[in-house]
């Protein structure tokens, strides 16, 4: 058993540098073909891995769900990853990766866990438009020979939507309390690199009656944030005239939301923008290390209400 929350603190200051750590693992062939291509996961959401335990079947349980587990008294659901992304495991599902996500505690069952490699997010592209709309991003990897291979990153987002639908929150301006007031003319700048991830977001901003422009990587966002910079000193004005605000996610490939939010607070242009980090990756360590490059505020996702409290708070310091 590995228990990879043991390592947080190191892989944490991989954030520093625009890196993180990408655990690899194979699902078996895809269909139609003998290739066992590599998927990828952040370290970060992945709690341990372990040899396949005992799996209890549930009845009426959704499709591509195997079962549960008992993993030390916590009994947790165990998802057939192959099964949801169309792959079929020869040599069988020998491995359980028992992650935490969104406030949530699953287990993916896989084929097996090849390793741990370090990476730099500007290696890693975005896919969406690529098709395949369970893979946020792909990582290339080369090795001493020179030679490439491309890593599947899969929305975990959007697989569990898929496999575990949860009871719809209702996001109406009731639901996220009083509108949020902005300065007149300034927007929210929000970054995340998921689709239904930015679904819920824009339905949120939009129930708090807050003018947004939506981005796609950090890299997009930081992008942007120097586009309007420019336009305002055209117009004799300051970029926090137009941004009251930039939302972010932390996973995205190109820049991640650690390296944006650093990049702005430490831009004497930028500094005085307050950022919100609204990421999957809960915990202690992820939330110190969000405080640590500056962020104004960090938010779980994905419940409107607290999202909506958030802004407000930070738009009052």
């Amino acid at each position: 058993m590995t228990t990879l929350q043991q390592e947080a603190d190191p892989r944490t200051q991989l954030t520093g540098n625009n890196k993180f750590e990408l655990m690899l693992f194979r699902l078996g062939e895809a269909q139609g073909s003998d290739r066992r291509e590599l998927f990828g996961i952040n370290v970060f959401k992945v709690r341990e891995i372990l040899v396949m335990p005992k799996i209890t079947a549930m009845a009426s349980a959704p499709a591509h769900v195997l079962g549960v587990a008992n993993i030390r008294g916590q009994i947790i659901p165990v998802i057939d990853l192959p099964a949801v992304v169309g792959c079929v495991p020869k040599r069988g599902l020998t491995i359980l990766m028992v992650t935490e996500f969104a406030r949530t505690t699953q287990a993916f069952a896989v084929e097996e866990v090849d390793e741990i490699v370090q990476m730099e997010w500007g290696d890693v592209l975005a896919a969406e438009g690529h098709g395949g709309n369970l893979v946020t991003s792909i990582a290339k990897l080369d090795d001493n020979n020179g030679q490439s291979r491309l890593v599947q990153v899969l929305d975990v987002e959007q697989i569990l939507r898929n496999v575990m639908p949860a009871p719809e929150e209702a996001i109406s301006p009731k639901s996220v309390g009083a509108t949020v007031s902005l300065p007149a003319g300034s927007i929210i700048l929000a970054a995340d690199d998921s689709p239904v991830a930015r679904m819920m977001i824009e339905q949120g901003l939009t129930a708090m009656g807050t003018p947004y422009v939506m981005t796609k990587t950090g890299q997009e966002a930081w992008d942007y944030l120097h586009t309007l910079e420019a336009e305002a000193r055209a117009d004799g004005k300051t970029v926090q005239d137009k941004v009251a605000l930039v939302l972010s996610d932390l996973e995205m490939p190109v820049m991640d939301g650690f390296t944006l939010t650093r990049n702005i607070k430490q831009d004497a242009r930028f500094n005085s923008i307050p950022v919100v980090i609204h990421s999957s990756l809960t915990g202690t360590a992820n939330e110190a290390h969000v405080r640590s490059v500056g962020a104004d505020g960090y938010v779980a996702k994905f419940v409107a209400a607290e999202l909506a409290a958030t802004i407000r708070g930070v738009l009052r310091q």
